[in-house]
């Protein structure tokens, strides 16, 4: 059933980088008007980015999520300082800013498990800070999937300009991709973005498959598992194409507009493309999850945190397709 606002979290993200500006920046944005935001984080972290930004909010402050009422129309800020006021160092990774991300990131996930929100928007966070901190996960992906419960497949999803791409391997050594690349490795991220693209909106998504090999021809695998992995999603009314060879498929899919994604089967066959055509304008969707959950595509960017000079577009698009994708699933249910 389709509800009149959606609920969504967002997120500062690291401390110590561009985030928090950003999240400032993505405030004072139209489209938050059109739903129930609670932002959640520490007071400081955020004043921090509203200095840099030099943009202010009328963001009523509570303690505990149940002191919220979105019928008030008011945007809400869920302060977890609990006294603390932490001066964190712009530009460095540390334990304390890891801390902050984390304990802001678990809230948010145990509040989708309740049904209180109903998508996640966040800032840049950074691996380094968030392992010192304890966070015993290669990625946030799967520190997510473990809090959520998620037992199906699940992969990261990278997308510019609409345009979106999942990987059947990710960061492993070039020489044990072949090995990984099976018919049902092949079929798990077809099927996922290709609902992923049906719930933002594309009623029925043009999915291409790049190929493993030169010109889809120097080996087996193309002939052996990525040909009966197309046909096999076909049967599944499915509309798949390829294999499409690497070096040509972003021109073909991407420049061409003759496909709304990619599967690829290593992560820079994707990465390569996929940056070269739009680096300043990625965002990050983690599929396979219970509710949207984006953020832009970059990181915390150190080099340039604190100087107000982060651009706002991947962050505004993140937000775009989180609430999309929220306001379709309820749709659909």
């Amino acid at each position: 059933m389709a509800k009149s606002k959606i609920n969504i979290a967002v997120l500062l993200g690291d401390p110590s980088g561009i985030g928090p500006e950003l999240i400032s920046k993505l405030l004072s944005e139209e489209i938050v008007s059109q739903v129930n935001i609670v932002v959640i984080g520490e007071k400081n972290i955020l004043e921090s980015g509203n200095k840099i930004s030099g943009k202010s909010h009328n963001l009523e402050f509570v303690e505990k999520f149940d002191q919220i009422d979105f019928k008030t129309g008011k945007k809400y800020f869920l302060d977890l300082s609990k006294g603390k006021n932490h001066n964190y160092k712009v530009a460095e990774c540390s334990k304390e800013s890891g801390e902050s991300v984390l304990e802001a990131l678990n809230l948010a996930l145990d509040l989708a498990k309740e049904n209180k929100i109903d998508a996640i928007n966040f800032g840049p966070f950074n691996k380094t800070s968030m392992k010192l901190a304890g966070n015993k996960f290669s990625d946030e992906l799967h520190l997510m999937a473990e809090r959520l419960n998620v037992k199906n497949y699940f992969c990261e999803f990278n997308v510019v300009d609409n345009f979106w791409t999942a990987r059947v391997t990710s960061h492993m050594p070039i020489s044990e991709v072949p090995s990984h690349i099976k018919k049902e490795n092949i079929i798990k991220p077809i099927k996922l973005i290709n609902d992923a693209l049906i719930l933002n909106g594309v009623k029925k998504p043009r999915v291409a498959v790049q190929a493993l090999n030169p010109h889809a021809e120097f080996g087996t695998e193309e002939k052996d598992e990525i040909i009966p992995a197309i046909e096999e999603v076909k049967k599944l009314g499915i509309n798949a194409d390829g294999p499409l060879p690497c070096d040509t498929s972003f021109i073909t899919a991407f420049k061409n507009k003759n496909h709304d994604c990619i599967v690829g089967m290593y992560h820079d066959a994707l990465q390569s493309g996929l940056k070269a055509f739009g680096f300043d304008r990625g965002v990050t969707v983690q599929g396979g999850l219970p509710i949207p959950i984006t953020t832009p595509a970059h990181g915390t960017a150190f080099d340039i945190a604190g100087k107000n000079l982060a651009n706002l577009e991947p962050t505004l698009q993140s937000f775009k397709i989180a609430l999309t994708m929220a306001q379709n699933k309820y749709k659909h249910d």
